[in-house]
């Protein structure tokens, strides 16, 4: 789905956008990783004039008007590079006056009402020869102001406050009165349309699907292929600023699991990748292997030292070639990995609308049973990246003004999580309630004493001795010891109500059988592994990892088994003869395994204190329609874009929900189902606050009560990975900050 460009959408959910495809992989070490972005910069006079960058992205532009909720990640693109933005932000996510369209910007009035005058570089021109002017932020205005509702706008934050605009002392300034304050006004007019693009709502809604009536950036749209898997922009030559480099870029849809193919054949320079590609890139440069601690010891002088390392590259790229092939190795040792702090997080959100999660204290239990430290260390591995939990639902941790507001829920605590479930009513105990053979079930704590009873009510089948249970009396690992002793023994069969109790799919009803197919099935997976990574095919990779997939799935439903049979008093808390059992959806697809893995880890972590999974992988395409947006779920994993505008951009996610005149619920985009008035009014004053320090002040205090109210729990600042050509330069791993278009291009020879 689409990234968020500062002030231009409503945010969207991110479900599996530019994870790692591994969850285990090294990434390549090349470049300087750091939070703030990374791009190979260079001056404008290193840079050779002409050829084409080809740019992969996800998805085609639907299309080109970045105000429509369809608008996807190649929208943002175009826009970028052939529209004006007032304001740019820097690495730290600042807005900065662009002076190629502004020579100033500022408030020149609060009394009696706001009032912003823009001077416009008096060179701007559209591409029909026309000035930027008075006329194009009025259009702009009215078609997102929200009064017309033939307008399919994404969002009307901000455009909804302006009372009016006229032109200012010259035919290069606007003058733009707001109605009530407006604190986030810089987020406005970026990208500026032109009129002609604005002026009915047949042109907004359609007309913009396929073209540009005009451009007015360094670039202009072309042309876009029959099925817009390509489209393509050309150098602008009415552009008044410094003249782009390159003659055109070429946007060009690629499938994330199809990119690392894409690079080997050379038919992309540019494309976001995961940490497995990454891992690649690396090798085939030699980069990412150990090194010998007394390496730099041993040699005599640097030059000795270089000389050493050399030799090691050498050798790790012979190793490359040999498992990658070598016109692969070869043509991955092309691109340098660049890599930075993504500007989107991922985050666990509770629906809180109904079941145990509509309790305060579940939800605060499950925060706190999470080691957040461990969850950010395994899926930032390898990336070279800061892997500290992420602790704000406003900023990120690269961002200007961040300031870790977790506070009691910043870090994994488990007596508390105990305590707080306990005080909620779930206790640890027999599940009471019916039996299969629908006799009343024990009273909580209470057990069968029965010869061959093993406290689950049912007789062993099979006369034979009892299954070991689990290990659950060490720690896992990820080293965290568990609450409660290990059942010394565990029938082997159970009811087929027992265990839909804890889980989707039973895959046999004896733990012994269960246990013994997964193992099966997870040699057969590694062997098969060990076979593709050896042959170097990507399909039986796939496969293989699939498989074993499936294995891992097998074992979890036999762990879940033992668990239940082995000591139902402890293995699940229950309230009213009801096991304190989640539903946790995640998507699938190849793109979502670091969602899945994160998922996996978190089930293990609320087990320790009773707290069941019951996890549900659903297909990409109606994760969000039919599981989010729709309220059926308990968990859930995806991630928001970052903005540089929490106070306006930020608010639909936590805003309280509300009651609709036909009787629905309108959350807006809070799929937790949480929130208070006094949230919403910390929000609505930080968005009318023209100080910079209050308005700060105003949103960590809304930060710190969205913590407490539980609804989402930050985990992680998401890694930006981009596979680069080698001689580019002044494009790869943006962060934050807006990418110069017209300074991209092939460095000189």
């Amino acid at each position: 789905m689409a990234a968020l460009a500062a002030g231009v959408l409503l945010p969207l959910p991110l479900a599996a956008c530019g994870g790692s495809d591994s969850q285990d992989a090294e990434a390549g070490n090349v470049g300087s990783a750091r939070a703030g972005g990374d791009v190979r910069a260079a001056a404008r006079q290193q840079i050779a004039s002409g050829g084409t960058l080809r740019w992969a992205v996800d998805a085609p532009p639907s299309t080109f008007n970045v105000f429509q909720p369809d608008s996807t990640e190649a929208t943002q693109r175009v826009a970028g590079a052939t529209l004006p933005s007032l304001f740019d932000l820097d690495k730290r996510g600042r807005p900065q006056a662009d002076p190629d369209f502004l020579r100033s910007a500022e408030v020149t009035d609060t009394d009696p009402r706001q009032t912003v005058v823009y001077k416009l570089n008096p060179k701007a021109r559209w591409s029909d020869g026309r000035r930027l002017g008075a006329a194009d932020f009025r259009a702009q205005w009215k078609a997102l102001r929200g009064k017309n509702n033939a307008y399919w706008t994404a969002r009307n934050a901000g455009y909804d406050r302006i009372r009016k605009i006229t032109k200012g002392a010259g035919d290069d300034e606007v003058k733009v009165v707001f109605g009530k304050p407006y604190a986030d006004w810089r987020s406005l007019f970026t990208p500026l349309y032109p009129k002609q693009a604005m002026r009915s709502p047949k042109v907004f809604n359609d007309g913009l699907r396929t073209s540009l009536p005009a451009a007015a950036g360094p670039f202009r749209v072309v042309k876009a292929g029959k099925d817009r898997s390509r489209t393509l922009l050309k150098r602008n030559p009415r552009w008044w600023g410094d003249r782009a480099k390159l003659d055109g870029i070429v946007l060009t849809a690629v499938p994330r699991d199809k990119r690392t193919a894409a690079l080997a054949k050379g038919t992309v320079d540019v494309a976001d990748i995961g940490a497995s590609t990454a891992e690649r890139i690396g090798a085939a440069n030699g980069l990412g292997g150990p090194q010998r601690p007394d390496a730099a010891e041993g040699a005599k002088n640097a030059a000795e030292a270089r000389k050493q390392e050399a030799k090691r590259r050498e050798a790790r790229k012979r190793k490359a070639r040999e498992r990658l092939g070598a016109a692969t190795a070869r043509a991955l040792g092309g691109y340098e990995v660049r890599r930075a702090l993504d500007p989107a997080y991922t985050q666990l959100t509770l629906n809180a609308s109904g079941g145990p999660l509509a309790d305060e204290r579940v939800r605060r239990a499950v925060a706190q049973a999470i080691d957040r430290d461990e969850l950010a260390e395994k899926a930032l591995a390898g990336t070279g990246l800061p892997d500290d939990p992420l602790g704000s639902h406003l900023r990120m941790a690269d961002q200007d003004g961040y300031r870790d507001n977790s506070g009691a829920f910043g870090s994994a605590d488990l007596d508390s999580a105990q305590s707080l479930l306990a005080d909620a009513g779930w206790k640890t105990g027999g599940l009471a309630g019916p039996n299969a053979d629908g006799s009343a079930g024990k009273a909580d704590g209470e057990k069968k004493k029965e010869k061959g009873d093993g406290g689950d009510g049912e007789d062993r089948a099979d006369g034979g001795p009892a299954e070991p249970s689990a290990a659950a009396g060490s720690p896992d690992a990820g080293g965290r010891a568990p609450h409660r002793a290990a059942a010394e023994a565990s029938v082997v069969r159970l009811t087929a109500a027992q265990i839909a109790r804890v889980v989707d799919r039973p895959l046999g009803l004896t733990a012994s059988a269960t246990a013994q197919r997964g193992a099966v099935l997870a040699q057969a997976a590694h062997s098969s592994l060990a076979s593709a990574e050896q042959a170097g095919s990507e399909r039986k990779l796939s496969r293989a990892r699939a498989a074993l997939e499936t294995a891992e799935k097998v074992q979890a439903t036999a762990q879940e088994m033992r668990l239940l049979a082995g000591d139902p008093a402890s293995a699940v808390r229950s309230k009213d003869g009801k096991p304190l059992a989640l539903r946790f959806v995640l998507p699938s697809g190849k793109g979502s395994a670091q969602l899945r893995a994160t998922g996996k880890r978190i089930a293990r972590m609320l087990n320790e204190v009773g707290i069941r999974t019951q996890i549900k992988e659903v297909p990409g395409d109606s994760y969000f329609k039919d599981h989010i947006a729709a309220g059926d779920y308990d968990l859930a994993l995806f991630s928001w874009p970052a903005t540089a505008f929490p106070a306006t951009e930020a608010r639909p996610i936590f805003a309280k929900p509300r009651a609709a005149s036909d009787g629905s619920l309108l959350v807006e985009q809070n799929y937790a189902r949480v929130g208070t008035d006094r949230i919403d009014q910390l929000f609505e004053q930080a968005a009318a606050e023209l100080d910079d320090g209050r308005r700060r002040e105003l949103m960590e205090k809304a930060d710190r009560r969205i913590w407490a109210v539980a609804g989402s729990l930050p985990l992680y600042q998401r890694p930006q990975l981009v596979a680069v050509k080698r001689d580019l330069a002044n494009v790869g791993a943006s962060g934050f900050a807006s990418p110069a278009y017209e300074d991209m291009g092939r460095r000189k020879s």
